[in-house]
């Protein structure tokens, strides 16, 4: 074959990568496209707009969005909604040291997509991005961005823990007009912050903990190659929170009793929605292995003695209100053994989960004393005897 023959080649097959019906989309998204172009009905002019109007460098971050979104958006999401999201996490991406690093396949998955659950749709990308900015300017690393989206996102939003919340999944506006959210809501905030200025992050949880006491989302976000969990009231370390105990005791092989992350991209499993059993569009990892494996880690780190026991301290306004999240108290306490003290801890709030339980781990049969100070200002003191099993002990401000 001549030279000549070679270019004219060379030619044919960059018109075609170039002209083609997806133009500057990669292969791999066209027949994915043409399937939910085809279940978009009416809304399918909305799809094509979006394609074609999307910048060159950002098309297969719309490719993407539109190969896998469920049915639902197909028929509902606007090319306005789509552009403005993709522009503003490639955005994100260009601006931010630790967003040039993540994976195009992370990218993608954890930081392009504009929803996380079932939540109803809104175009909240812009406004966090204009939102979270000033807290992650400073930063230098993705660890340094992390804690300072953690550390203001609550202050930000005002939006807090509370069980009177309108429904459990709620989209970031709705918990914002209300001002609280369950923590299925609070995962949502936290993750779309998250992805607002280029961190990975995904929501994770399970529709029921190992001994039924009800179900618990967090987050995740990707760092050094790896997930690693936080949530909307953060600990003081990534993976580290009250709920590990509970997690590292989760059941892979039982959908009810296993954990799970959030996936926009189809992964073969689906992630259970305790609120609407019947939705099987949310996709997700079983992840339920990687705590077991941190939980543990934690209890290699712990001396088995056999010798200890968890005392569980809740503190509630009156015996009239000690039921709801609301009743709930944070204040400071002290466990002295005698005249020794051993702990100290500030007892969880209104805002906090329900399951989040100030916890010490006391030796067993043993008597205790708690001590606080009381809504008048006066100290009080409780004795507690601990047995061979966990006890719970319900302090009082008046």
């Amino acid at each position: 074959m001549n030279i000549k023959s070679v270019l004219v080649l060379l030619a044919f097959g960059l018109s075609a990568c170039s002209s083609g019906r997806y133009a500057g989309v990669p292969k791999e998204y066209h027949a994915l496209i043409d399937r939910t172009i085809a279940t978009a009905g009416d809304n399918a002019k909305e799809l094509k707009k979006a394609l074609k109007e999307v910048p060159r460098n950002e098309r297969e971050g719309m490719a993407f969005l539109i190969s896998y979104m469920p049915e639902r958006d197909a028929k509902s999401l606007s090319a306005d909604f789509l552009l403005e999201n993709v522009e503003y996490a490639y955005k994100a991406r260009a601006e931010f040291p630790w967003a040039k690093i993540v994976p195009d396949s992370v990218f993608l998955n954890d930081v392009v997509a504009y929803a996380n659950l079932n939540e109803n749709r809104e175009s909240w990308r812009k406004d966090f991005y204009e939102r979270f900015k000033k807290y992650v300017a400073p930063c230098k690393t993705m660890r340094e961005a992390i804690d300072s989206v953690n550390k203001n996102v609550r202050d930000e939003l005002l939006v807090d823990y509370n069980t009177k919340r309108e429904k459990p999944d709620q989209a970031p506006y709705e918990s914002m007009r209300q001002h609280m959210a369950s923590c299925s809501g609070l995962s949502i905030l936290l993750t779309d912050a998250f992805r607002a200025v280029g961190i990975p992050s995904r929501v994770a949880g399970t529709p029921a903990w190992h001994d039924d006491r009800g179900n618990h989302n967090w987050n995740e976000v990707w760092i050094d190659g790896q997930w690693r969990f936080t949530e909307y009231y953060p600990s003081d370390d990534l993976d580290q929170s009250w709920f590990l105990t509970d997690a590292g005791k989760a059941i892979k092989e039982d959908v009810r009793k296993a954990i799970y992350a959030a996936s926009f991209k189809p992964t073969g499993c689906y992630f259970p929605l305790v609120w609407d059993e019947n939705i099987r569009y949310v996709h997700a990892e079983n992840v339920t292995d990687r705590y077991t494996s941190l939980y543990r880690a934690q209890l290699a780190a712990t001396p088995a003695d056999g010798s200890h026991v968890a005392l569980r301290v809740m503190v509630f306004k009156d015996k009239d209100h000690a039921e709801a999240s609301g009743d709930r108290v944070a204040t400071n306490l002290d466990v002295f053994k005698g005249e020794k003290q051993l702990y100290g801890g500030r007892s969880t709030g209104a805002t906090q989960d329900m399951n989040d339980v100030l916890t010490f781990n006391v030796e067993k049969n043993q008597q205790y004393i708690v001590k606080f100070m009381n809504g008048k200002g006066e100290m009080q003191t409780q004795t507690v005897e601990v047995g061979d099993n966990t006890t719970t002990l319900k302090l009082y401000m008046q």
